[in-house]
This record gives C-alpha cells, sequence and structure tokens, in this order.
C-alpha cells in the first residue's frame, strides 16, 4: 500500500517566485499531491500558465501577483488568502534576487537594496503574515528556499550570499519562536542549479567548469530535483522536522 505521507489535500499552498524554475516545479509537485496551489511571482502572466498547467494535470490552482519586495503587495496577498481561503497551510519563500554579479567591493546601493528588500525582508513579512494566518488555523508549514552560498560564500555572490546566509538564521529563529503554535519552519539550500535565475552562473565557463568539477556526483541539478526535499518538508512526512537547513548539492560540500 502506497504511503500518504507526502499527501497535501485539503491543504493551501502558496509558492513565491512560482512562474519558474525552482519554483514552479514545487507548484507542480504539490499540485500532483492534491495542494490548492497559489501560484505567485511579480508578474501574474506566467503564473497563470503554471496553474493551467497544474489545472490541465487534474490538480487545483490559481495564480496571483506578488512582489515580495513591496510591503503593499504582502498585505494585500495575505488578505486576499485570508478572505478567499480562510487559511494558509504552507508557505514557500522562493521568490529571490540577484542582481549583481561581481567582485564584492564594487556593489552598488541599488543592488544592495533590491537583494535585501527581497531575500530578506521579503521573506520576513511573508513569513510573518503567513505564520499569523497558521496561528489562527492551529499550525502550518514555511519553507524557504536558501542556498548553499548561505554557508560558503559564492564568488561574485557577496550580497546574494550574504542575504542566504540571513535566510538559514532566520528559518530557525521561525522555527524555534513559532514551534508552540504547531507552525514548522525549514529551509532548502540547493547548490548549483539550472534555471533563468541562476544565469550567470552558467554563462561563465571558467566559473562553471569548476564548479562541476568540486561536485562529486558531475553535473548540475535541474529545478525538478528540488521539489521533492519541499515536499518532505511541507507534508506529514515530516511532522517532527523544524529548524532544519536541508543541502541538496550532489555532494559538493560533503
Amino acid at each position: 500500500m502506497a504511503t500518504d505521507l507526502f499527501d497535501l489535500s485539503g491543504k493551501v499552498a502558496l509558492v513565491t517566485g512560482a512562474s519558474r524554475g525552482i519554483g514552479e516545479a514545487i507548484a507542480k509537485l504539490f499540485g500532483e499531491q492534491g495542494a490548492h496551489v497559489i501560484v505567485s511571482s511579480r508578474k501574474v502572466d506566467d503564473c497563470q500558465r503554471v496553474a493551467e498547467e497544474i489545472e490541465s494535470a487534474g490538480g487545483s490552482a490559481e495564480a496571483l501577483a506578488c512582489h515580495v519586495g513591496n510591503m503593499e503587495d504582502i498585505t494585500s496577498t495575505f488578505q486576499y488568502i485570508s478572505d478567499t481561503h480562510g487559511k494558509l497551510d504552507i508557505l514557500v519563500n522562493n521568490a529571490a534576487a540577484n542582481p549583481y554579479f561581481g567582485h564584492v567591493l564594487d556593489t552598488d546601493l541599488g543592488a544592495y537594496n533590491k537583494t535585501v528588500e527581497v531575500n530578506i525582508r521579503g521573506y520576513f513579512f511573508m513569513s510573518i503574515e503567513a505564520g499569523k494566518l497558521m496561528r489562527e488555523n492551529g499550525g502550518g508549514s514555511i519553507v524557504n528556499t536558501a542556498s548553499v552560498n548561505g554557508m560558503h560564500p559564492g564568488p561574485g555572490q557577496g550580497i546574494y550570499s550574504i542575504s542566504k546566509a540571513a535566510v538559514i538564521n532566520m528559518t530557525k529563529t521561525f522555527a524555534r519562536e513559532c514551534a508552540p503554535f504547531n507552525i514548522r519552519c525549514n529551509a532548502l539550500l540547493p547548490g548549483l542549479t539550472k534555471t533563468k535565475f541562476a544565469g550567470a552562473l552558467f554563462t561563465h565557463d571558467e566559473f562553471y567548469q569548476e564548479a562541476i568539477k568540486s561536485i562529486p556526483m558531475s553535473r548540475h541539478a535541474e529545478p525538478k530535483e528540488m521539489a521533492g526535499t519541499v515536499l518532505y518538508l511541507a507534508s506529514n512526512a515530516s511532522t517532527y522536522t523544524t529548524g532544519e537547513c536541508i543541502v541538496v548539492d550532489g555532494g559538493m560540500y560533503a
């Protein structure tokens, strides 16, 4: 008999940055497992495509525009979820910004602000609003997409790496403080993954080749290879798991 530990039937899940890449893969897997998926990103068009593909495959989904770097968007998003669904069971903070690739000494204020507004402030207040809804309804699961760069700064990715280190600590903070409300908070730390977001890493051939040499599996990951870990963290398979940061990097830092 197949296990139902990964069954998300009856759950409402919000996945940010879900119009492509890792977020899209997570949203589609959640849909396959029975969740109603709120597919969110800055622009609604690509979210609508993903939502329609989930529904075409027999799942339940809707598209919702939300720029997590904009506080008004965060407020309106959770007001909509509260008014429409009355609850939120799963939040996946996956939207992220990485506008600058280069030496840390050349980082300008614009790149710094954009990275911090989305990757730190955005995750923080999305988690707060989700946590309030979850507290009212007996619990839930928050999953943050961090990065292996949060533990080992990536070359040319200074402020991005710093922001992801903050996400790791944020994950542990929410896990400790929200556990009494049956709210779990964990993080996925992807290694080198082929996404449009990580495009700069793949166009610098020297960096890419060096990275591949350091990965025992000798290849980069595809977005769908990250989704299973997030499903575990969002589902009843991980009911005693909180504050954990799971590295999925092909053995790079083993």
